[in-house]
């Protein structure tokens, strides 16, 4: 069988991103349509060779077309509008936005950790924060065989994560040029603050990690505590991630387990300086694991540093993901 699929926010990163990997993995794609605002609306977007135009999101170009997938990368006010209007209509929505994530009644997903909440969803799937994606695709082994009782986040995220303004940032940074979407130049600076400050203190990025690591994984009475920084860095978010498990580990057997690891890679070889690196992580779908160490500071302590591409693995392939599970196993 193949699907019609709406890709929403076509024109923006994401959505190119969308329908790079949409191509490269022969999704089965019977027909594709791609929505933006009033004001991309009539661009035109190669795929498959032929070239198709951007529609203006709004319900009437949405009905009558039987769209089976939407994947949503449009901004969390869009997808709090529209979202429900696809579901409305039989659409199967993947949104890549916050506003769903924390919805009680909307599943957050990663296809290697949580699959199974695939099934409880009314319409809507949520996708979780880049950065949050790949520290679970690293900890989900982990928290299956020896429990995790705490974890401390420590993020260099690419500047690709804050879009195009973002990347152009650190382009025009090199050339001595202001910024325009950070507060600060992030050419040769590290900026800790992603997203905005809640009154805790915390950004909205780092609650993020917080609060969708303990849905994804079901368990409220994980300790966590994150502190997010972006780095002058294109592409790929790097984390160093601090867990304290339940049980004791020999760690020749954690290395086994990261060798055997669905979508993982393990780079691990300091003898040699092999470890993870943005440069080498961008454009893969796997999430790459390495400097495994033992925290010698507390019983049960382990360090690691996970790499991945954020708008590949990040962004549009886990969605993609969640469909192609939902096509082969529902």
């Amino acid at each position: 069988m193949k699907y019609n699929v709406a890709v929403v926010g076509a024109t923006g990163m994401v959505g190119r991103k969308f329908i790079e990997i949409l191509t490269q993995r022969d999704f089965p794609i019977q027909n594709i349509y791609f929505y933006a605002s009033k004001k991309s609306a009539g661009q035109e977007i190669e795929f498959k060779g032929k070239k198709i135009i951007v529609e203006e999101l709004k319900e009437e170009n949405i009905v009558n077309k039987n769209i089976h997938f939407a994947l949503f990368s449009a901004g969390g006010s869009v997808s709090l509008e529209f979202a429900p209007i696809f579901a409305k209509h039989n659409v199967i929505v993947i949104d890549n936005s916050s506003a769903w994530r924390m919805d009680p009644n909307v599943p957050l997903v990663v296809p290697e950790v949580n699959p199974e909440d695939i099934k409880l969803h009314k319409g809507i799937i949520a996708n979780p924060n880049c950065s949050t994606i790949q520290a679970v695709v690293a900890l989900k082994p982990l928290y299956a065989n020896y429990g995790i009782k705490r974890i401390v986040y420590s993020t260099y995220q690419a500047v690709s994560g804050a879009g195009m303004g973002g990347f152009n940032d650190l382009l025009e940074g090199y050339k001595g040029q202001p910024p325009r979407k950070f507060p600060y130049p992030i050419a040769g600076n590290v900026l800790p603050h992603i997203d905005v400050f809640m009154s805790n203190g915390y950004t909205k990025e780092e609650m993020k990690m917080i609060d969708e690591t303990k849905k994804i994984l079901h368990d409220d009475n994980l300790k966590i505590t994150a502190t997010t920084v972006r780095v002058p860095v294109y592409y790929s978010h790097s984390e160093s991630i601090n867990v304290e498990l339940e049980k004791s580990f020999d760690i020749k057997n954690i290395f086994e387990l990261y060798s055997n690891s669905e979508g993982i890679i393990l780079r691990d070889d300091p003898e040699n300086l092999v470890y993870p690196m943005p440069v080498e992580c961008a454009g893969h779908d796997e999430v790459y694991v390495g400097r495994i160490r033992r925290d010698f500071s507390l019983d049960n302590g382990l360090n690691l540093w996970v790499v991945a591409d954020n708008i590949r693995k990040g962004a549009a392939l886990n969605a993609i993901q969640i469909a192609e599970y939902i096509i082969n196993n529902m």
